[in-house]
């Protein structure tokens, strides 16, 4: 049996960052369901958590796992789920795009704990400023 320990930091967005989780209740109800359907799906989702328009998701990779497939599980299930209970007035998307940074072992309270913030975090940053954070601080062009 091999022993990986890989964690990726995950962020992605709703389709056109339409802020569909406008209320505390409803972001707690998403991203509970997105823990339980990772946890049945074999994905070791460490934390999720996020804001009207976005999420983010520390996963720990497993050894045959890879992060393109874990996202388009995770935003695919949730997106389905959303929409057949009608938790959104429209018809609920994810944006196409995401981004995933590894995150190294020293880092990984840091991350949790901004994940867990996530509200606190958004009365005093907006997703764009955040995103161009992302863009600039990994270098994406």
């Amino acid at each position: 049996m091999p022993f990986i320990k890989i964690y990726i930091h995950v962020v992605f967005s709703t389709k056109n960052r339409i802020p569909y989780f406008n209320t505390p209740e409803l972001r707690i109800k998403v991203w509970k369901h997105i823990k339980e359907n990772a946890s049945q799906k074999g994905i070791f989702l460490d934390m999720v958590n996020g804001y009207s328009d976005h999420c983010h998701c520390l996963i720990s990779l497993g050894s045959n796992q890879n992060i393109e497939k874990i996202v388009q599980l995770l935003k695919g299930e949730s997106s389905y789920w959303i929409n057949k209970n009608e938790l959104t007035k429209e018809k609920f998307f994810w944006q196409d795009e995401y981004f995933a940074v590894s995150v190294s072992e020293s880092m990984i309270e840091s991350v949790r704990n901004y994940v867990k913030n996530q509200e606190s975090h958004h009365k005093k940053k907006s997703f764009a400023e955040e995103y161009q954070e992302f863009l600039d601080k990994y270098n994406f062009k």
